[in-house]
């Protein structure tokens, strides 16, 4: 029982101070918003159209357009105000389809259409959807035109109708896309999905490394000393100040997980799997600052160093880049941090579907580091306490 009301003076004195509510609470879920919206899995490019004046089969090639998956078609009014929402970013690409358009095609004379972009990978990309669009309206103005040549249409207008008639019933060519192996990141990940579970991680072990400062001043202030001169053990005391960091870590992870899939529609994954991952990982950073809390004498010499760990551990763990795209070498690097295999096992859970079941070696590995790092931590705890 006692062990439980000095976990529960950990939290109060955790949110006690503001700036730890900001830190806690808020800061992750602004991360998560900049990095969904930045590197989010669900992006889809804006191309500008200018099509004023081009006639019946101008609007005919926006339409195509817009029919388009994936492509947001936004109608520009000229070709100035294109350009410089391109070279802004406002918009990925722009085409302007000149006026006349309809007049030349029917007369036989060729058209050039203008494509604006930047010089990126994304813009080549985007410049291939249309030059595919632009080819198939082509193939339907050529048939018509070899329908009027051949005398089969009366019209060019009765042969452009007669070729869209036709042409679902000409058989296209059909494609089919494998992925050979695993794919690097899993289709049904959401725009927020990956950043959420990192920040999860990131801020999961970097708060509890920061708070070795709660630690080091409960010593200085001679508070462990007090406890210990009560019908107290150092065990009692030891196990308090690991639940008070464990609840601290199970709130940030609440507010992390709910806020996260109501305000970004986050789908974690199988509830207990989640559960576990977080619990083993709360574990695994109250050892860590608690170990580190006995080594330092001052709060500033702790904050530096916590800091230091938090962010570089994650930083290498793939908190901040995905260890997909990490080299093969870095990566068997990587898996030296417990971070590491939290994102392998949120990856499982979230990015494929998987249940406890198909977690067990991560969350064996979770385990390793958690008991490691407690037996270290309690070690140097009951020195430090009863010395």
């Amino acid at each position: 029982m006692k062990a439980l009301w000095i976990a529960a003076a950990n939290l109060r004195r955790m949110f006690r101070v503001r700036t730890n509510i900001f830190f806690v609470f808020v800061f992750p879920m602004a991360l998560i918003l900049i990095l969904g919206a930045t590197f989010g899995g669900s992006f889809t490019p804006r191309l500008g159209v200018v099509a004023q004046r081009s006639g019946p089969l101008g609007a005919a090639l926006v339409r195509q357009l817009e029919q388009t998956p994936h492509l947001s078609v936004v109608t520009v009014s000229d070709p100035g105000a294109l350009l410089t929402q391109v070279e802004r970013g406002n918009l990925e690409a722009g085409l302007v389809i000149p006026p006349g358009y309809d007049p030349a095609i029917r007369a036989g004379r060729g058209v050039s259409l203008r494509y604006m972009a930047r010089p990126d990978q994304s813009s080549q990309q985007l410049g291939e959807t249309v030059r595919g669009a632009v080819a198939k309206q082509a193939a339907l103005l050529g048939a018509a035109r070899f329908a009027v040549a051949e005398h089969s249409a009366a019209s060019f207008d009765a042969g452009l109708a007669e070729a869209a008639r036709i042409a679902p019933a000409v058989p296209a060519v059909s494609v089919t896309e494998t992925t050979a192996g695993t794919a690097v990141f899993a289709k049904t990940l959401g725009q927020f999905d990956e950043g959420a579970w990192t920040e999860l991680l990131l801020f999961l072990f970097l708060i509890a490394l920061t708070g070795a400062v709660a630690l080091i001043e409960t010593r200085r202030l001679g508070m462990s000393r007090r406890m210990l001169a009560t019908p107290t053990s150092p065990g009692t005391v030891i196990a308090g100040e690991t639940l008070g960091r464990v609840l601290i870590a199970a709130v940030q992870a609440a507010v992390i997980i709910f806020g996260s899939a109501l305000l970004f529609g986050v789908h974690w994954g199988q509830p207990a799997g989640v559960a576990a991952v977080v619990i083993l990982f709360a574990l695994v950073g109250a050892g860590a600052g608690i170990f580190l809390g006995t080594l330092f004498r001052n709060e500033q010499q702790a904050t530096g160093v916590s800091l230091l760990l938090g962010l570089g551990l994650g930083a290498l763990g793939g908190c901040m880049v995905p260890l997909e795209v990490f080299s093969p070498t870095m990566r068997q690097v990587a898996h030296i941090t417990p971070q590491a295999w939290g994102n392998d096992a949120f990856a499982r859970l979230v990015g494929h579907g998987a249940s406890v079941a198909g977690i067990l070696p991560q969350l064996g590995v979770l385990a390793a580091y958690a008991v490691a790092l407690l037996a270290l931590a309690a070690w140097r705890l009951r020195r430090v306490l009863v010395a």
